[in-house]
């Protein structure tokens, strides 16, 4: 099947497309530099992402196309006919409060029906939707309303309203402030009862491909943030592809219709994407509000996914956590050497894929058969019994890892983009995975690394440029060919899979005059149980070092292991057992560089690095310059001479 040319008639059909190898250039050295994948479906040359539910409704209306959990948590499906109608009601509801074409709304709430609800109400007026993190500070929402120049902004709670009230009289130009829980979209669906339906049906009509549909602003490592303008057709190029390349995720071949709970936030590129791609595919839909432990599982088990888009945290979490709990039953070594023979089996399976081996042999697949029942079905039970496949992005998952999770029975499909690219660029082919690495250019699109290792990318989700206040326009950022340059840094094998090895400004430059990429050992130890963040430190030192905090999870079960509940955690950070454990990590991450890139001593800091205390990102990347700043003196201690 191939998606359509149009917004219409997004019905898949059961055939799964033939996968297309990537057409490779080599530089002079015989190097691959650029590869290509050609496009899976056509592009969309009328139409917007308004059009999907009213398109569902027609062709599918008792189709549950989302669910919702009531009070009691159960879940109640919503079908194509259903949503459409409320859509349609909000949007004349916003037709009735005087909003115009082209005016941009804000949204600050956690992962919600009531999101996705206005995000398409929102498109049938004619409007462009503005993500804003449901953490942000007071500043960070002023600016993003200010510059966006927004008219109206759906918070979810009384104290998001508090904050947006508050900064009210620096926003002159936001005329509506509405609150989900008490009511908001009541008030708009019984403000637009006198609006007919053609009203929303014009404004739907001018809406094309190029027209915007958000205003996405990325998380700001350095800097304040700056708007990307993605338009309707961005996402077309996006979710139309993945479908198709995603075959197994998106028209689920097994007894279970295909469904996904989403937790990940939709003020990020990566939980929106998904969320339009289940709507475009007809996958049903849920929303988890809450990433509290027992409020997650609890979801994961009432709702029973067959498949979840995360970020590497959550699944570092599910293991380690699976480990801790057989430690505490005392088979902790049972559960390594399950892990051990996971690991072997995922890349067994990955080795024939390839056809560079035979595949797990009957000794492999038996050890296998062992552990599942005492190990690995514990892990699938973990995100709620039925999970087939994870769509893992934000950061690299590491082959260790994503080959334990291939064995015990879920598939990854690693990808990578960013918030200009409307989220992925590359996924990891099915049937091809090659573990470690974020896999192929997304149908449609194209990969090259520059002469400096920097990531360029292009395709049809680039986006439209960066969104200039005063012009109230974006201005294009591309280079010469519509080519992004993404300040990644990355190489392509022999076979076109592309591994991201760091960010250019991120580059440590020792006083010796070695350039250390801190990502490889940052994100290493970070996946260990007891590591919350690392920060590798070093510009213009003879030496690399590290600052490390601790996973309040990973300590609680280590202090029980080791009778050290009641040491308060300023000592704990000194304790020598402690210390050891975490040695022992470090020396794992050096062994994957140098001498002179390796981590020579670290410090163990008493708080961790956190949103609120201005030290990560909304997506939970590092300020680096504010850790720097705040840990100075921590810095400096580690440079001492002994």
């Amino acid at each position: 099947m191939s998606t359509p040319n149009t917004a219409t008639n997004p019905t898949p059909t059961p055939a799964t497309p033939t996968l297309v190898e990537p057409t490779k250039k080599r530089d002079g050295s015989g190097r691959v530099r650029e590869v290509s994948v050609p496009a899976f479906a056509p592009p969309v040359l009328r139409g917007s992402l308004a059009e999907i539910p009213f398109d569902n409704a027609r062709e599918a209306p008792a189709e549950a196309v989302l669910s919702r959990k009531d009070a009691e948590g159960t879940w109640h499906d919503v079908t194509a006919a259903d949503f459409a109608a409320e859509v349609l009601a909000v949007a004349k509801g916003l037709l009735a409060e005087g909003l115009r074409p082209g005016d941009r709304i804000a949204i600050m709430a956690r992962t919600t029906y009531e999101w996705t609800l206005l995000d398409f109400a929102s498109w049938a007026a004619g409007l462009v939707t503005v993500p804003i993190y449901p953490t942000s500070s007071a500043f960070q929402a002023r600016w993003i309303l200010q510059d966006s120049g927004a008219v109206a902004c759906a918070v979810e709670t009384k104290e998001q309203g508090r904050l947006i009230s508050q900064e009210r009289k620096q926003l002159g130009g936001l005329a509506h402030l509405w609150q989900f829980d008490t009511g908001a979209i009541g008030h708009l669906k019984s403000l637009g009862r006198h609006i007919p339906d053609g009203a929303v049906a014009e404004r739907r009509a001018g809406l094309e491909p190029d027209t915007p549909a958000t205003l996405i602003y990325t998380s700001g490592t350095t800097g304040r943030p700056k708007g990307c303008v993605t338009t309707h057709g961005n996402f077309f190029a996006e979710v139309d592809n993945a479908i198709e390349l995603l075959h197994p995720v998106f028209k689920s071949v097994s007894k279970d219709p295909a469904s996904t709970l989403l937790f990940l936030p939709l003020s990020h590129v990566f939980g929106r994407m998904v969320a339009i791609g289940c709507m475009r595919a007809r996958v049903r839909l849920g929303h988890a509000p809450s990433i509290q432990t027992e409020d997650l599982l609890a979801d994961l088990a009432g709702f029973r996914p067959t498949f979840l888009l995360a970020i590497p945290y959550v699944l570092e979490k599910v293991y380690n956590t699976g480990r801790a709990t057989a430690e505490k039953m005392g088979r902790a070594s049972s559960f390594d050497r399950a892990a051990r023979i996971a690991q072997r089996y995922g890349k067994a399976v990955e080795a024939a894929e390839h056809g560079t081996g035979p595949g797990p042999g009957l000794g492999l697949r038996a050890a296998r058969a062992l552990y599942d029942p005492l190990v690995y079905r514990r892990i699938r039970a973990a995100l709620g019994g039925k999970v087939r496949y994870v769509i893992c992005g934000g950061s690299p998952l590491g082959r260790r890892l994503a080959s334990f999770y291939e064995g015990a029975g879920i598939g990854i499909f690693e990808g990578y983009g960013l918030t200009e690219t409307t989220a992925a660029h590359t996924v990891t082919p099915p049937l091809k995975p090659r573990l470690g690495t974020v896999g192929w250019p997304l149908p449609g699109t194209s990969v090259r690394i520059a002469d400096d290792g920097e990531v360029l990318l292009r395709g049809g989700q680039v986006f439209r440029g960066y969104w200039d206040a005063e012009r109230a326009e974006p201005v294009p950022y591309l280079l010469d060919g519509d080519w992004f340059p993404t300040g990644d840094l990355g190489t392509l094998d022999e076979d076109g899979y592309l591994t991201i090895t760091g960010r250019k400004k991120d580059i440590i430059i020792t006083s010796g005059g070695k350039n250390v990429t801190p990502a490889p050992l940052e994100d290493w130890l970070r996946a260990h149980p007891l590591v919350s963040q690392c920060m590798v430190v070093g510009d213009n030192r003879s030496y690399i070092t590290a600052l490390l905090t601790l996973d309040p999870d990973g300590l609680h079960h280590w202090r029980q292991m080791v009778k050290k509940q009641d040491v308060p955690l300023r000592e704990l950070v000194h304790d020598e057992e402690l210390r050891t454990s975490l040695q022992k990590a470090v020396d794992e991450a050096n062994r994957l560089v140098s001498r002179a890139e390796s981590i020579r001593k670290f410090t163990v800091l008493p708080v961790d690095f956190t949103e609120e205390r201005g030290h990560l990102t909304p997506s939970l990347k590092l300020k680096r310059e504010a850790i720097a700043r705040d840990f100075a003196s921590e810095i400096e201690e580690l440079y001492r001479r002994r």
